[in-house]
């Protein structure tokens, strides 16, 4: 008999795992306490942009003309409970207000609900990136509340979607972690990813809290990495030296590689800063802290990139901003995403803002959520619209359609042309050629 799928949460994950999880063959019950997103989904409607995750709902969800009909959602834990063999967890766990650690209130709550209705064998599959030791108490909590005891038991199999290419990281993933108790537990695993295992992905079974500290110790190590470079843009910006020469001078030693080694604004959304802080919470609760002491700094400088582009927006101004109309181009905290969690850009815009200056937004997807966000700032409706008048441009997120502008077209628009690349992937010799004043960090000779 084929195993049906739930998946509890719809958020960015739950969605994109219930659609690819219909796209493997799985009948799938979405679960969400919000009436409202439970309905959008069901009209096939994606509550956030990711490429390809739309087409995959429209081509599964129950209703939807052509579609399988392999996929449903509702807002009742009795009805998941009921069709569901494989439950899997896919709920926030965001930044304390006021703290470094996690808030564990959504797992928690997604576990109280479901388990007082689980009468027989199943599985419960913990997706969500929660503080190591999070998983022995949450099986403890399951059996004690599920009817059907012990036979409800707990896994943990981490997530490691990138923003932007999440249905192909579900479908086609680097590598499965697996954190089980059982055989059985195992042996329902590898069915539900039965097909990325036949293509060759590795399938690695561990214990609890291994399977718990790889998500979390795979982002402190990119995250660390990301400051590194910035770090080495700082050295760069007193010595004088490129550090986009040097990025590319030290990703030809295979043991560093050129990924995650682009110095620039530094990194923000939903995942890296919110769990390298967890992260350090929870080793201090462990008695552990010394051990993660460098994750300090490297939180450190990734927020002094913000100040350092103020600053270099301030010196392009002159000195100052007032009087001044700053074009900024980008609101995601990444390309091919509209997420705006811990934005860089945003954060940027905002502080340019408050010190006087008229601030002007354009981004191709995240315009609605930025809005809502960060209402006093000025928005456009396009790239050319936005830097219309503008004595400086900032580029701080890299969209493709940002690097396809015409330097020549956008001058012909703004009052002066100054243009600081916070994301260094902009062609300065391009730029330099048609009469801008490019900036960029990590770069000072670069002008």
């Amino acid at each position: 008999m084929t195993l049906r799928i739930t998946v509890i949460g719809t958020g960015y994950l739950g969605a994109t795992h219930a659609a690819c999880m219909a796209e493997l063959g799985f009948e799938v019950l979405g679960l969400d306490i919000d009436p409202e997103k439970v309905a959008a989904l069901s009209a096939g409607q994606v509550p956030m942009y990711e490429p390809g995750l739309g087409e995959l709902l429209l081509k599964h969800v129950a209703g939807q003309a052509g579609s399988t009909g392999r996929l449903r959602f509702t807002t009742s834990p009795e009805e998941v409970a009921d069709f569901g063999d494989v439950h899997f967890i896919c709920v926030n766990t965001p930044q304390k207000k006021g703290e470094f650690a996690a808030d564990m209130s959504y797992v928690d709550a997604a576990v109280d609900s479901i388990a007082p209705h689980l009468t027989r064998p199943t599985l419960v599959v913990g997706k969500s990136t929660v503080p190591v030791g999070s998983a022995a108490r949450l099986a403890d909590r399951l059996a004690e509340l599920a009817p059907a005891g012990a036979d409800a038991e707990l896994a943990w199999n981490p997530e490691f979607l990138r923003e932007g290419y999440a249905v192909g990281d579900t479908l086609h993933p680097n590598r499965l972690v697996a954190g089980v108790r059982s055989e059985r537990a195992e042996r329902l695993l590898r069915e539900v990813y039965a097909t990325p295992i036949a293509e060759g992905v590795p399938f690695v079974v561990t214990d609890f809290p291994t399977a718990e500290l790889v998500k979390v110790a795979a982002n402190s190590f990119l995250a660390t990495k990301i400051s590194f470079i910035n770090a080495m843009a700082e050295v760069c910006e007193s010595a004088g030296a490129d550090v986009v020469q040097l990025s590319q001078a030290l990703a030809y030693d295979d043991r560093i590689g050129a990924k995650f080694l682009g110095a620039g604004l530094g990194f923000g959304g939903g995942c890296l800063p919110k769990d390298i802080r967890a992260f350090m919470a929870r080793a201090g609760e462990l008695g552990a802290d010394q051990a993660l002491t460098f994750l300090r700094e490297v939180d450190s400088i990734n927020m002094r990139r913000r100040s350092r582009m103020v600053e270099l927006a301030r010196e392009q101004c002159g000195g100052g901003f007032l009087g001044r109309r700053v074009a900024v181009l980008g609101a995601a905290f990444k390309p091919n995403s509209d997420d705006i969690r811990d934005s860089p850009a945003l954060n940027v815009a905002g502080q340019i803002q408050l010190q006087g200056a008229q601030v002007t937004v354009y981004d191709p997807k995240a315009m609605d959520n930025a809005r809502k966000m960060f209402p006093g700032l000025s928005y456009a409706a396009s790239a050319l619209e936005a830097v219309e008048g503008a004595h400086v441009v900032l580029h701080l997120t890299e969209w493709q359609e940002f690097r396809e502008l015409d330097p020549a077209g956008v001058g012909a628009l703004v009052a002066e042309r100054r243009l600081i690349d916070g994301r260094n992937v902009l062609d300065a010799a391009k730029w330099r050629e048609a009469g801008w004043t490019y900036r960029a960090m990590g770069r000072p000779g670069v002008e």
